[in-house]
């Protein structure tokens, strides 16, 4: 198999592209984010510390915290990305 570009030139009308509003992108092919495909997402690790964290005591089920535990390392980290991911779409 060739390692060789297909094509030597971008075909990208960057120049559309970037007068282009978000009205103006097609979103109809997109599927909806239903509240069981948010559950199914997969959070990011490795993603830089915020320094702006704080130490809270916060009582949840214990089912709901030992399946996050039994997701691995990082358990907290994902707790809080969707504990934003959240915040911001209904902010």
């Amino acid at each position: 198999m060739s390692k060789k570009p297909i094509s030597s030139k971008s075909e990208t009308d960057w120049q559309r592209l970037d007068t282009m509003t978000d009205e103006d992108i097609d979103l109809s092919d997109c599927p909806e984010i239903t509240p069981e495909k948010f559950a199914k997402a997969v959070v990011r690790s490795g993603l830089p510390v915020d320094k702006n964290k704080v130490q809270v005591t916060l009582r949840i089920d214990s089912d709901v915290l030992e399946w996050y535990k039994s997701q691995g390392r990082g358990y907290q980290t994902q707790i809080n990305s969707l504990l934003r991911a959240y915040m911001e779409a209904h902010h």
